[in-house]
Formats: C-alpha cells, structure tokens, sequence
C-alpha cells in the first residue's frame, strides 16, 4: 500500500466537497432530507392522535423516517461515488492528480471523505432545519431519538458511499460503474432477501437439514446485509425497539439465548465493516493498477 499523508488526503476530500456545494447536488440532498422529515411528521401530526397520546411520536418519526432512509440513502450514496475514480480515470485526470504530490491511497481515502462529507452535511442540514418544525408539529420532541436517526443514518450512508467508491476504482469505465453501482442495489436490495427466501423455503420443503446450525446460518447471512444492520443499530442509539418480547423469547427457545450475531453492537460492527472493508479492497486494487 502506497504512503498516507493526512495533508494531502484532506486537499484532495476538500476540493471533492467542494465541487459539490457549487453543484445543485448538495443543495438538493438537503431540501430533500428537510422535505422527507416534514413531510412524515406531517402525516404523524394529522394521523397519529394515538401514538401522540401513547408519548411515542419522536419513536414513531424515527421508525417510519429509517423504512425511507433505509432504501433512499445507498441509492444517493451510490450515485455519490460511483464516478468517483472511475470518472477521473476515463477522463485523464486521475493522471493529473497523481501528478502532484499525492499517493493512490490519498485518492481513494480523500474521495471517501469528500463524497460522505456531501452526504452527511446535506443530512445534518436537512435535519437540523427540520428539527423546529418536527418539534412544533409532534408536540412531544425526543431529541436524543432524533439525534441517533441522523448519527446512525450518516454512518449507513458513509458505508455504501465506500462500497460505491470501491466498485469505482476497479474500473476506468464510467458505464461499468455505473451497471456494478446498480448490480450492488440489486444484490443487497433483491437477491440478498431472496436468497434468504429460498433457503428457507428449501427448509420447509426438506431440500435442506432443518436443525439449529442451518438456521443459525441464515440468520447470521441475514444480519450481514447492511440494511439489516442500520435498523438494528437504530434500536441500540433510540427508543425505537428492533425485536419485540415474542421473537427474542422464541430465539430464546431456539438457540438457548439470543445469537450474537443478532444483538445490536453486533449490527454496529457490520456497518463499519462495511466502511472498512470495501476502502481497503478499494486502496489494495487501485495501487496495483495500471492507469
């Protein structure tokens, strides 16, 4: 692996950031994230007369706001960063770039940070001028349950924003990108769940072994999707509950105790896999290949 030098990482993450607040993207993502937060309160402030009166309407936001956020923010991280290397590299200026005292390692760490910065600015943006408003609007206001939607929905998004700049650097085709970008949706989004579907449903058919180890796998599987792991975090940092009394007594039954692999720390860990990971295959692909 090529040399880090914090410097040079931090030129190359702030012209990143940058370009995009003078792009209508940053701005966009923020009146997006207003809009979205607004727009759900609305509904719970004119709908939810029950769960305002249980005092469970910040929890209530947080729930129905993570379904949203859980599909929206890999699709806006994806896009973030799916240019990323592979756009400089068809273009030429990755070679530019490299040309100043900056090593192939300092890229693909200073274009994570400048692509997250965009996504999770615009978030704390969105969601910092949507907090007067939720607050007006829902009566009750918990800020630490809304604190932890924007801290952990900013972690998510740093995740697939590494995924999408790892798939970037292992092509110098803007189009292959893009169809891998769109491949990892579908993989987490489509043929994750389906997999987890069909194993189950061979389960139940006799194809395969119903014992405890085959569904200790398919649940571990399961709680490696990073979707998963964001709601499952979400449960650790507010109020909003992941499993309820009935699920955890009958993993109890199971497997004598709730798996591991199932507790929230555990989602936590995976969403920072998910960052670190895919940037060191990132680092390790992109400092071996010929520009």
């Amino acid at each position: 692996m090529s040399s880090v030098d914090v410097e040079s990482v931090r030129a190359i993450a702030t012209k990143d950031f940058r370009d995009s607040i003078r792009s209508w993207v940053f701005w966009g993502l923020s009146v997006f994230f207003f809009t979205l937060l607004v727009t759900v309160t609305g509904f719970l402030a004119y709908f939810g007369e029950d769960i305002a009166a249980q005092g469970a309407t910040t929890a209530a936001l947080v729930g129905y706001v993570s379904e949203i956020t859980r599909l929206v923010i890999p699709l806006i991280a994806l896009i973030l960063g799916w240019k990323a290397i592979a756009g400089e590299r068809e273009s030429g200026s990755i070679k530019v770039l490299l040309s100043l005292p900056h090593s192939r390692t300092d890229v693909i760490l200073g274009k994570l940070i400048g692509r997250s910065t965009v996504l999770s600015v615009s978030l704390l943006i969105g969601f910092t001028l949507a907090g007067a408003i939720v607050a007006a609007m829902l009566g009750s206001f918990d800020v630490t349950d809304y604190a932890g939607l924007l801290a952990v929905s900013i972690l998510y998004g740093i995740a697939y924003t590494s995924i999408a700049i790892a798939v970037s650097s292992l092509t110098r085709s803007t189009t292959i990108a893009g169809a891998a970008v769109f491949a990892v949706f579908v993989l987490f989004y489509i043929v994750w769940d389906a997999v987890v579907g069909a194993v189950s449903l061979l389960m139940a058919l006799d194809y395969l072994p119903q014992g405890e180890n085959t569904a200790q796998a398919v649940l571990f599987y399961q709680s490696l999707d990073p979707g998963t792991a964001y709601t499952s975090v979400l449960s650790l940092v507010t109020s909003v509950a992941e499993m309820d009394g009935q699920t955890v007594a009958m993993l109890e039954t199971m497997f004598d105790a709730v798996p591991f692999y199932l507790t929230d720390w555990f989602a936590l860990v995976v969403l920072l896999f998910w960052i670190v990971v895919p940037t060191a295959v990132a680092v390790y692909r992109f400092d071996r290949v010929d520009l």
